[in-house]
């Protein structure tokens, strides 16, 4: 009973019927038809023949009892979200993660967690060929560069899919992906209200995931569920500071430099002796963006040593197993976390630098370039 709404929407997705048409053939209000695709309530059990037929199924099929086509939905959608994760900043299988997507729906016409799917990988899509970009504001800050998105066709299918399925998404790490690329979407195309009418429709942060699974554990559990917390909220935090340092144009590049030291001093303080494990990947982002603006700063040496720090911890990011267990007293008890890239970082440094879009990173990347210095740092990375 369980599945019993989601089949019925889904067969009468298959079909195009609408939720007027099977209420009227049963006798009962469109209202309890939504309810039942909802999960909030089931028809009475005399219903069911009548809805089978209605669908030209058996009972069996419309309780979801046919677990070769569950496993396979499930294995599509692992499938698909594996191949988006590929494409993490590169476009190595796009096509092919959309195009499997496409077949997954027309195999099995409206499934909720298909269409998700194939909405994340147009998401992913929009950024790895076309580009997330931003211009200047009329008041100097930093803003999205809302004309040029919306031109992308990758970006409009995902808005209305999203659209289409968030309704119909219960809570779970599938709706918060949802949410979360959604309200991304919406940012990027100018919606700022819908963004917004997302957000309040969220959890408070102590309310998010992380938090509440510290309720979930006593003891020791507890202390390792909090450190999970704890890395969530420093990544989370450094995002959010070379945001702030990227948006705010008046800053003088020295000062937008020494606030992406203390972006990187967080993982310090959490993570004491040094032992980062695979949160270097994001340390060494921090650090390309830090060389842009030390250049704009003519801090020309400054540049090429924050280049090389990146360098050494991209390096270590590649080559360091997942340790079993952090070292710091803070996360001695949770587990190191994994990162899921699927490639090598380092070679790939030159070519993302300075991984986040900054107005000027042509022409600094051009002066950067016929400095020899930088020959001998990408040499360096493609070893």
């Amino acid at each position: 009973m369980i599945v019993l709404g989601e089949r019925i929407k889904e067969l009468r997705r298959r079909d195009g019927r609408t939720q007027e048409a099977l209420a009227s053939e049963l006798g009962v209000t469109a209202q309890a038809v939504s309810r039942w695709e909802k999960g909030i309530c089931y028809p009475d059990m005399e219903l069911i023949p009548p809805i089978a037929n209605f669908f030209g199924v058996s009972i069996d099929e419309l309780f979801g009892y046919d677990n070769e086509r569950t496993k396979k939905i499930d294995a599509l959608y692992d499938r698909i979200t594996s191949m988006n994760a590929i494409n993490n900043g590169k476009d190595l299988c796009v096509d092919e993660c959309i195009a499997l997507a496409r077949e997954a729906l027309i195999e099995f016409p409206g499934n909720d967690k298909l269409t998700a799917a194939l909405a994340s990988a147009l998401y992913n899509a929009g950024s790895v060929r076309r580009g997330e970009f931003h211009v200047d504001g009329p008041d100097g800050f930093e803003m999205c560069d809302v004309e040029r998105h919306r031109a992308y066709p990758e970006w409009q299918e995902a808005v209305k899919l999203y659209e289409k399925v968030l309704p119909a998404l219960n809570s779970g790490d599938l709706r918060n992906r949802a949410v979360q690329e959604l309200a991304q979407l919406y940012q990027f195309i100018g919606e700022g209200e819908k963004a917004a009418l997302l957000a309040d429709s969220a959890p408070a942060l102590n309310e998010s995931k992380p938090f509440l699974r510290i309720n979930a554990f006593d003891g020791k559990e507890a202390v390792a569920a909090r450190g999970d917390a704890l890395i969530d909220l420093v990544l989370a935090a450094a995002d959010l500071i070379a945001a702030i340092v990227r948006g705010d144009r008046s800053l003088p590049p020295a000062t937008a430099a020494e606030l992406l030291d203390d972006a990187v001093a967080m993982f310090g303080i959490v993570c004491k002796n040094g032992d980062y494990g695979k949160l270097r990947g994001t340390m060494s982002s921090l650090y390309l963006l830090k060389s842009y603006y030390l250049w704009l700063a003519d801090d020309r040496d400054g540049a090429f040593e924050a280049l090389d720090r990146a360098f050494e911890l991209s390096s270590a990011f590649d080559d360091e197993p997942v340790a079993e267990a952090y070292t710091s007293p803070l996360l001695r008890y949770t587990k190191p976390l994994v990162c899921t890239f699927g490639r090598k970082l380092t070679p790939e440094l030159p070519e993302i630098w300075p991984f986040w879009d900054v107005p000027e990173a042509g022409r600094v990347r051009n002066e950067m370039q016929a400095d020899p210095r930088w020959e001998i740092w990408e040499r360096k990375t493609r070893r």
